[in-house]
């Protein structure tokens, strides 16, 4: 882990509650100034204000992943303000597969509303954020994907996610975990490495029935995105854990 955080700058997406929440909380903890984004200025405001009184450098910013004037206008704000961007956690996601349907059966808009947030968002705004995060001395950026993505353990009957299909949102991981393998490719030279991670199945508004506490479902994230030179570039991780695409 990377011992000098107090000048670094990170942008958590999707960080207005849950496990995005306690990445801003548990990065700012560690020294880093934090961009804790939202689609909702105000929600945002709100949670950037409850770190805040906690003591934690954080402010808040507008982003809405599946919105590119929104992700277009989150860059310059960033570029204005800061000049450059140390650490990009794609955290924000959504679940909305119907667990009543079988995957031949899910509907093609429910698809598309994950992917143009899932995928693309991730796409986008790293593609947004790419040339100031190149600005860094050492740039890391963190995709939160889900064991649900591994391929792998989607078609081992021993594997505890082998009969949880819930398609859209599975392959919208496996999308993220390619993803991060092809930029990690394209930055294997460069002061920036990539990285996906699985946070583990965690207690959130999103998953009723997760086991983790949110703080231990932030741990990995945030691991990712301290990491030093001697870290992993393309790898898929849960706590120190590689896992299989």
């Amino acid at each position: 882990m990377s011992a000098n955080t107090r000048d670094k700058v990170a942008l958590v997406t999707g960080a207005t509650r849950g496990i995005g929440l306690e990445t801003a909380r548990q990065l700012a903890n560690a020294g880093v100034h934090v961009l804790l984004g939202g689609r909702d200025r105000d929600k945002a405001v709100a949670a950037a204000l409850q770190l805040q009184a906690e003591g934690l450098s954080v402010e808040a910013i507008a982003i809405d992943v599946a919105n590119d004037d929104s992700i277009a206008n989150a860059a310059k704000e960033v570029a204005s303000k800061h000049g450059r961007l140390d650490i990009l956690v794609n955290n924000a996601g959504v679940f909305l597969d119907d667990a009543q349907r079988k995957p031949s059966e899910q509907s093609l808009a429910m698809w598309r509303q994950t992917f143009d947030t899932n995928v693309f968002g991730v796409v986008a705004t790293t593609q947004a954020f790419l040339p100031l995060l190149k600005r860094a001395p050492a740039a890391r950026i963190v995709n939160v994907s889900s064991l649900l993505g591994s391929i792998a353990a989607n078609n081992d009957p021993a594997s505890g996610v082998y009969d949880i299909k819930l398609p859209a949102y599975n392959v919208s991981k496996s999308a993220v975990n390619a993803w991060t393998v092809q930029l990690a490719h394209e930055l294997r030279d460069t002061n920036v490495k990539v990285n996906a991670v699985h946070p583990g199945s965690v207690k959130t508004d999103m998953n009723a029935g997760g086991e983790l506490a949110v703080q231990d479902g932030a741990r990995t994230s945030v691991r990712m995105a301290l990491i030093d030179e001697t870290g992993p570039n393309g790898g898929f991780v849960y706590f120190e854990e590689k896992l299989p695409w």
